[in-house]
């Protein structure tokens, strides 16, 4: 009798332990299979813009590597909060991922009511690209360069406005941050787009803008607008002539639009790591470079770990931006 029990509890120890192994490996063959199925890359801005145009010019390229297909879903709305909340509640198998820009860190802290926290609702998987924005002017202004431009503003406070997208936009806060580190004392135009705001820059209504290089370049070159300064480490390629704001005199001003994949928390990391690997392969392609540089992006490959960094450096970088503003959201 004790025999038989001693066999029943041994026979019964060896079935949870074969079935625990099974439930196991599971997880670990179907992360080696990964993916096995179409892959949704969720944009929180309507198409056409820079975010939807970098989704797809990556996710064309992850589809090509990974052998699925990466579907962009665009999902505007709340400053890109709608498409976010939508990732950090779907299911953390690296199926639905969020391609995020910079404004969802600066949301982080302008809207106060959030139902999510970027820096750990999500995981980081891979940095896509980086925008830099230009500083532009209207030629009638008498400065060429920015020292010109704060001394001008110094000269005569309350009389300079520079236009946004929009409140709490990059470009917005781009401009807030500026005015923190200058102290000059110029008032803040929003409007509804960079297009619009554009338009009043060149009419003369506004003097200045800190604009993504996409969209403001164009103009430059045309002559309708002046450019001082390009707010990246290095010149861009596309602008070679324009300096940066650290040769112009202001270190340290490295502001950059830019937008990267995340997934939600708890991912396996052996699907965030496969990811980002299909990522740094698809930037290190000279065409792939090409398609971006002609945006006035820039590529810069980085780890899990160095973009998770980053993530978090922004959010804290912007919302003390944020809160030295006095802006809010609802």
């Amino acid at each position: 009798m004790q025999f038989q029990m001693f066999s029943f509890a041994r026979r019964t120890a060896l079935s949870i332990l074969g079935g625990l192994a099974c439930s196991l490996a599971f997880p670990v063959a179907a992360q080696g299979n990964y993916p096995d199925k179409a892959v949704r890359v969720v944009v929180g801005f309507s198409a056409g813009g820079t975010t939807d145009v970098v989704a797809r010019v990556l996710s064309k390229e992850l589809s090509d590597e990974l052998g699925q297909s990466f579907i962009v879903e665009n999902k505007p709305g709340a400053g890109s909060n709608i498409a976010t909340e939508y990732v950090v509640r779907a299911p953390a198998d690296g199926y639905t991922l969020l391609m995020m820009a910079v404004t969802s860190t600066i949301n982080q802290t302008l809207y106060p009511n959030l139902k999510f926290d970027v820096t750990k609702d999500l995981v980081a998987v891979g940095l896509g690209a980086k925008v830099p924005n230009l500083l532009v002017v209207n030629p009638k202004l008498p400065v060429n360069s920015v020292k010109e431009l704060v001394e001008y503003a110094n000269k005569n406070p309350g009389k300079l406005n520079f236009a946004s997208s929009g409140s709490g936009t990059s470009i917005h806060m781009t401009g807030e941050l500026f005015k923190l580190n200058t102290k000059i004392d110029v008032s803040h135009i929003p409007y509804k787009g960079s297009s619009p705001a554009l338009t009043d820059l060149v009419g003369g209504q506004v003097q200045m803008m800190f604009d993504n290089m996409p969209s403001a370049w164009p103009l430059v070159q045309s002559g309708k607008l002046r450019a001082l300064a390009v707010t990246a480490p290095a010149r861009s390629p596309a602008a070679p002539d324009v300096p940066t704001m650290a040769e112009a005199g202001f270190e340290g001003f490295d502001v950059s639009s830019w937008f990267g994949f995340m997934a939600p928390a708890k991912t396996p990391d052996a699907v965030v790591q496969k990811l980002n690997a299909a990522i740094t392969k698809a930037l290190s392609k000279p065409e792939v470079q090409k398609r971006l540089m002609d945006l006035g992006a820039v590529t810069l490959p980085m780890t899990t770990a160095e973009f998770d960094g980053f993530v978090k450096k922004e959010v804290a970088t912007w919302g003390a931006v944020v809160k030295a503003s006095g802006v809010t959201a609802d």
